[in-house]
């Protein structure tokens, strides 16, 4: 008697990596993802591409872990990460404060309800309308970044009035994942350096301003940094300083502030920073530190932003056209550079999704590239997508959350994309696309 083999089943397909996407996401059916019980697909039919999408309870999660792993600490959000008015009032709501870097992120701030005393202000060239705008609304605090904000700023509160200061400071300490975005030495334009003394000079001249308060310091290494070290060796190295400032000027400064830079991932398998690890590294260093120069504890602040929005944020395309040259196959979407220059300015790397139909069809590597008039237009280099990837499909992006619309662009007068907020299966317009007649609209020449 013959036996017939058995007929071959196809190997189930392995479960999809979503561990840089919102916890929320989940793949009800091949080749189909929603984010907070929403479809994806359903978001770029009812609102197009490109559009930016934010899973809300991803960022109040993000929140509220940060206050949990941070006991004692005051977390203010980095505006400059990501700024509408829902985001606002989800900070407002979570009991974060804010860091902003310019009349406008303030105006939108304090407009949007934002308690202006939970504010602070800082960036290396504020202009007179910065500063007049934050005294005017009385921010909580301002950053001073060169000497000769000192005096403008003293001149004018005016000689009845009192602000609220710190002192950037380079602490000369070099972290973060690209050149262009490491800012704890003196090879930058930000703050004042402890090596040459200009820091020094600048604490001496705040303390000698009676309309001035200088309530502590603060520094920023850099941003995308994954490891704690850096941090450590920045809170030495600022102790240290408040211990001279104690020393010289019988002083105590009662805060500190370590800046932000906390890094994600952008695609499976990267490190990200470990909160709970820096929270418990940072404050023991900080107790260990003031022990030794015989200070107490100054108040601990910290100014996350894109470990707060990055990873609820996902960006969708249409594939415009594919195309073989070389040895290289090219995906062109209706994206690029003008909603995420990124990629172009620091190298970053994602990891694109296609979504909205299954397929079988082997894995390829592909250059997924922008539609702007820029060689460098290039959202990612080395794509692993489906091989009969073809026009018309949809293509979605992780960890979008931070400095895409924030630092997008109207490049060959593309309008920027909108914003839609997701939670509890209902998706809702947070910022509209912007339209080619608000672009023209600014036009005022003939």
């Amino acid at each position: 008697m013959t036996t017939l083999p058995r007929p071959a089943h196809p190997a189930p397909a392995a479960p999809p990596d979503l561990t840089v996407w919102p916890a929320s996401t989940e793949e009800p059916r091949p080749g189909s993802l929603t984010v907070a019980g929403v479809p994806l697909q359903e978001i770029a039919e009812r609102f197009g591409t490109p559009a930016y999408v934010l899973d809300e309870d991803e960022v109040r999660t993000r929140c509220r872990t940060y206050l949990s792993a941070f006991p004692d600490t005051e977390v203010l959000y980095a505006a400059k990460a990501f700024l509408c008015r829902a985001m606002i009032r989800w900070i407002d709501e979570e009991g974060l404060g804010l860091d902003v870097c310019s009349a406008g992120e303030l105006e939108l701030a304090v407009t949007g309800g934002f308690p202006p005393h939970r504010i602070v202000l800082h960036g290396n060239a504020k202009s007179p309308q910065d500063l007049a705008l934050a005294l005017r609304l009385g921010v909580g605090r301002i950053v001073i970044d060169s000497p000769s904000e000192i005096a403008r700023l003293a001149a004018a509160v005016g000689p009845a009035g009192r602000q609220r200061v710190m002192v950037r400071v380079v602490p000369g300490v070099s972290a973060g994942g690209h050149d262009k975005i490491r800012t704890g030495t003196e090879d930058q334009k930000f703050g004042l350096s402890i090596r040459d003394g200009h820091a020094q000079h600048a604490i001496t001249r705040v303390l000698g301003q009676k309309q001035l308060e200088l309530t502590g310091l603060h520094c920023h290494v850099g941003s995308q940094i994954t490891d704690v070290r850096p941090y450590l060796a920045a809170v030495r190295r600022m102790v240290g300083l408040m211990a001279a400032v104690h020393r010289r000027h019988g002083v105590v400064l009662p805060e500190l502030d370590l800046g932000g830079g906390h890094g994600i991932a952008y695609r499976p398998g990267e490190q990200a920073l470990d909160i709970t690890e820096l929270s418990r590294a940072v404050r023991a260093e900080l107790a260990s530190a003031c022990a030794t120069a015989g200070l107490p504890v100054p108040r601990l602040i910290i100014e996350p932003g894109r470990a707060l929005v990055g990873p609820a944020g996902v960006a969708l395309y249409h594939v415009l056209a594919v195309k073989h040259t070389g040895d290289r196959v090219f995906v062109a979407v209706d994206g690029g550079m003008s909603d995420n220059p990124r990629p172009a300015l620091y190298g970053v790397r994602y990891a694109p999704r296609l979504i909205g139909r299954a397929t079988e069809a082997p894995a390829a590597r592909m250059t997924v590239v922008g539609r702007h008039c820029e060689a460098g237009d290039i959202l990612s280099p080395d794509a692993t997508l489906p091989s009969d990837l073809r026009p018309g499909d949809l293509l979605a992006v992780p960890v979008a959350g931070a400095y895409h619309l924030s630092m997008a662009s109207a490049y060959n007068l593309v309008g920027r994309p909108p914003v839609v907020a997701v939670r509890e299966g209902r998706a809702r317009l947070l910022v509209r696309r912007e339209s080619l007649a608000d672009l023209t609209a600014r036009d005022v020449g003939v």
